[in-house]
């Protein structure tokens, strides 16, 4: 990659990637089936979760690509949907910053990517949440009454957001020294 852009060598790794998922010049196979049935399953477990059933499948597929990244129409095609329903799936998705829209080099296509580091910035925006759920919840506790049990009831979730707050910050900390020690582990290898 002497002498390749940051770009060029971006563009090349999802040529590779998409070669690899396609079977082309001899990249590593998979079983698509196997793949297929992978998608399903997680995106059942996300649906079972909370997520959109349609924006489960979308972003389990995009995970189980290779280059992280897919057209609307190979998104549509491997899991049997229609383009709207993509549309609808990517958009729900993009609203909650799972997925980025980046344009196809030398093309008018858009390509869906996952973000980097996807748990870790889901989760610290997460963090964000609890921590206006716990302001609201602190108002509330003085609106009801502190002594009254729907004050004591807020108080108390109020008390456990800002635990969890504390504790997932610790976690978040804990999670980055732990990909720093596995990056100086690999690269010592």
């Amino acid at each position: 990659m002497t002498g390749m852009t940051t770009t060029e060598g971006n563009e090349d790794a999802v040529s590779r990637g998409r070669d690899a998922v396609s079977g082309d010049r001899g990249a590593v196979s998979r079983d698509e089936d196997a793949v297929s049935r992978f998608v399903e399953r997680f995106a059942a477990e996300l649906t079972e979760a909370g997520m959109q059933r349609m924006a489960s499948r979308v972003f389990a597929a995009l995970l189980a690509s290779e280059t992280a990244s897919m057209t609307s129409a190979e998104l549509a095609e491997q899991l049997r949907i229609s383009p709207a329903a993509v549309s609808g799936a990517i958009r729900y998705l993009s609203q909650v910053s799972m997925v980025s829209r980046e344009r196809d080099p030398g093309t008018r296509r858009d390509r869906y990517v996952l973000h980097n580091e996807l748990w870790y910035e889901t989760f610290t925006r997460r963090d964000q949440v609890l921590t206006r759920w716990e302001k609201v919840l602190r108002d509330g506790t003085e609106t009801l009454g502190a002594d009254t049990a729907a004050g004591t009831r807020t108080a108390e979730t109020a008390e456990f957001f800002a635990f969890l707050q504390t504790e997932m910050l610790g976690i978040m900390d804990r999670w980055r020294a732990h990909k720093e020690g596995q990056s100086g582990e690999a690269s010592s290898s």
